[in-house]
């Protein structure tokens, strides 16, 4: 029997742990990235996963396992920056208001999975890991285009619902990887 909330949970303590673990290394510095600086940073991620699996090797040492915790950090650090935009110093930046931030992000998305895995009766569960990045990277892709239109849709929902279901993708993945 699963427990999709009680292995949501552990996926995203384990991301949160990396998050904080780099904010303690880094600071805030990411917070300086525009969000579309942030989009292309879960491309790259998304992209790399792709080319491992059609490649079927990696030459760097990080698998895919690291690329989708990545994809759900940034992601979170994404909507972040759309809540409050770029701060004028990063430097005096509070490190807890940043991390009840990311849970904040992380519950909602939380929520809406759990409200979709109602009606979907957890689909994902039978998708290919390579089905879920393929997904991750059309969301990035309408994301983009979103951008590129200075955020505006007529019928779409926004850049920050294709956000939480990129963070809920990956979660999937680093579920079905587990």
């Amino acid at each position: 029997m699963t427990n999709t909330p009680a292995e949501f949970d552990a996926v995203i303590s384990k991301c949160r742990e990396i998050f904080s673990s780099k904010m303690k290394d880094y600071g805030c510095a990411w917070r300086i990235l525009r969000p579309s600086s942030l989009t292309d940073q879960i491309y790259i991620k998304a992209n790399r996963i792709r080319s491992i699996q059609n490649k079927g090797i990696h030459k760097v040492d990080e698998g895919i396992v690291n690329e989708f915790i990545g994809i759900v950090n940034y992601a979170i650090m994404a909507l972040i920056q759309l809540e409050k935009g770029c701060p004028e110093n990063v430097y005096s930046e509070n490190h807890n208001e940043i991390s009840a931030l990311y849970d904040e992000y992380a519950s909602k998305a939380k929520s809406l999975m759990e409200n979709k895995n109602h009606d979907y009766d957890e689909a994902w569960r039978n998708m290919r890991i390579s089905s879920l990045d393929d997904i991750i990277l059309m969301k990035l892709l309408r994301i983009k285009e979103i951008e590129d239109h200075q955020g505006k849709t007529t019928v779409s929902e926004g850049i920050d619902a294709n956000y939480y279901d990129i963070i809920n993708y990956a979660v999937f993945a680093l579920i079905l990887l587990n």
